[in-house]
């Protein structure tokens, strides 16, 4: 190195010719730089360019990769699920199992939705964030349903079941107790006094007309038919319900006297005819005989009429009206004694109205002439 410097200390002692030291044709020389270290510039604007390019086409790829359509899954008989927040789909209740689409992982196996069930349409719900594959006998629940409404699914579907059909002879109940004939016609008849207790007064006749079609000698039954019958204004209807008791039991002096009052006013011979028939099983019914004499005197069997009345009146002695009565079939039979004794007694007892009063004085003015 000491060698080196020495040399070049000679040569700048030494004198060139334009009094510059040096070599000769040092001034052509130039100082040459250095090449830069490392890759070249192109080279790295290159490569990151291409980089560039990679991302984008990636993030277009996964931007615009397709969707996983909705599975349908059979939901109608798992349990119900717990509420989460996101907002509950519409439901329709239906008497059909109610099928909704759930997105789920691909690769989870899912059962198919029966043919038979047609799918409710709702938004699909995004698979939980770690999902282990389901097994073949597993069904999904739908995660934006509440407890509510699943369990009123349920309701409709039992609602929509078809009802269990009864026998004549006599009704399973669940409890495994048997109905006898007899207590379906009392629950029948119970279940129409309810109606009637109610104000529901068509279902009440009806629920009485089941009850006589399954036993037509249920007095109770036919006796509020006919009452409902005569406040709805239905005369017609009363008669046919009457006739048909009377048919078949005649040992009913009340229906009777009812059916009379009826067929009073169209025919006097039919309810004589009525009053007949039960007559045999009236003999101590005082109201019965006295109708059934005013009967025959307006069919002007006035002698009939007041045997009725004297045997009415053993039953009621201070009966004004039925002694007025006698007094009446008496005169008309030509029998002014008599007949004048019936007035003075109805007239005694003082119970008769006014104009019925005034009426039976008139009588005795009559009688005495």
């Amino acid at each position: 190195m000491s060698l080196i410097n020495k040399m070049l200390q000679d040569l700048d002692a030494r004198g060139t010719p334009d009094g510059q030291g040096g070599l000769p044709g040092a001034q052509d020389v130039r100082p040459v730089p250095l090449q830069e270290r490392g890759l070249p510039r192109g080279l790295l604007a290159g490569g990151a360019l291409a980089l560039s390019v990679i991302v984008i086409a990636l993030a277009w790829v996964y931007l615009k990769r397709p969707e996983l359509p909705p599975v349908l899954v059979n939901v109608a008989t798992t349990p119900p699920a717990a509420p989460v927040p996101a907002a509950a789909p519409e439901v329709v209740a239906a008497a059909q199992p109610v099928v909704v689409p759930v997105a789920i992982p691909a690769a989870a196996p899912v059962e198919t939705a029966p043919a038979s069930v047609a799918p409710v349409e709702t938004a699909p719900v995004p698979p939980p964030a770690a999902a282990k594959p389901a097994r073949p006998s597993e069904r999904v629940a739908p995660h934006n349903l509440r407890a509510e409404e699943l369990q009123r699914i349920g309701a409709a579907k039992e609602k929509a079941a078809p009802p269990k059909v009864a026998s004549v002879a006599g009704e399973r109940l669940a409890e495994g107790k048997q109905v006898t004939p007899q207590q379906r016609i009392d629950n029948g008849y119970r279940r129409a006094l309810a109606y009637l207790q109610d104000g529901r007064i068509e279902e009440a006749m009806a629920g009485l007309q089941q009850t006589l079609a399954l036993d037509p000698r249920h007095q109770g039954a036919r006796e509020t038919l006919v009452r409902l019958l005569l406040e709805a204004q239905r005369p017609d209807e009363a008669v046919s319900q009457l006739q048909q008791s009377l048919n078949l039991d005649p040992k009913q002096p009340a229906q009777a006297m009812t059916l009379a009052r009826l067929q009073l006013d169209r025919s006097g011979a039919a309810a004589l005819d009525t009053l007949r028939r039960t007559l045999p099983y009236a003999q101590e019914h005082g109201d019965y005989r006295a109708l059934y004499a005013g009967v025959l005197q307006r069919e002007q069997r006035y002698r009939d009429a007041a045997e009725q009345y004297q045997a009415a009146l053993q039953s009621a002695p201070d009966n004004s009206v039925w002694w007025m009565g006698l007094g009446i079939a008496l005169q008309a039979d030509n029998q002014p004694a008599p007949a004048r004794q019936a007035f003075e007694r109805a007239k005694s007892l003082q119970t008769l109205s006014p104009q019925l009063q005034a009426f039976v004085e008139r009588k005795l003015v009559q009688l005495a002439k």
